[in-house]
């Protein structure tokens, strides 16, 4: 499918399928989390991709609430010795991580795009 302009698909779920935020066929990972040059569907440049540490803040918020609601839940309903603990949460912990950054690296990318973010500048008169 060919690239027409003003048919851009709509930013969350291109982003969380890690596809192009214009043409929503390429694909905007090179890796896991490296974000390609350019799209290989639609030419698009990906020069204006800075996700910087925005994904990084949401899956601590996420996971964070999640592993510790789960933990508290755990110790106040069962109290079980803390290698229990120890042996669930870390790799829970790990593995939700690795899960949810790469969608929201993308989410992060295609909103970039979608609203046409752009380094903040100040001007001078």
């Amino acid at each position: 499918m060919a690239y027409r302009p003003g048919s851009e698909p709509p930013p969350i779920p291109a982003g969380l399928k890690g596809r192009c935020p214009r043409c929503g066929e390429g694909h905007m990972f090179d890796g896991y989390l490296s974000v390609r040059q350019r799209c290989e569907v639609c030419d698009l440049d990906y020069g204006f991709a800075d996700a910087a540490d925005g994904p990084a803040v949401f899956v601590m918020f996420i996971v964070g609430f999640l592993v510790v609601g789960l933990a508290l839940w755990l110790e106040f309903a069962y109290t079980p010795p803390v290698w229990v603990h120890v042996a669930l949460w870390f790799p829970l912990t790990a593995i939700l991580s690795l899960a949810i950054i790469r969608p929201l690296k993308g989410v992060m990318i295609a909103l970039q795009y979608h609203h046409r973010a752009e380094e903040g500048r100040l001007e001078s008169k």
